[in-house]
């Protein structure tokens, strides 16, 4: 039951950017976190890190549900034959 109201709630604030074509800053940062490879002897090189990325949660989860619309209507009207 209140996976429902989330999803309503969740479907209007989408609506309402979509329609507004209004995007967010915050929606489109990432949290990037560097970490050492173990076992390098020379950390001037790139290849001696390893990057690890956040996604805000919220952009997947509306990802998510726009290919799951875009999906439904390519089978819907079988534009994938």
């Amino acid at each position: 039951m209140v996976i429902l109201i989330i999803i309503k709630d969740l479907v209007e604030i989408a609506s309402y950017y979509f329609a507004s074509e209004i995007i967010l800053k915050n929606l489109k940062k990432f949290i990037t976190i560097v970490l050492y490879k173990k076992e390098k002897n020379n950390y001037f090189f790139l290849s001696s890190y390893k990057l690890i990325t956040f996604k805000n949660m919220l952009v997947k989860a509306l990802e998510k549900h726009v290919i799951n619309i875009m999906s439904k209507a390519a089978e819907k009207y079988r534009l994938f034959l």
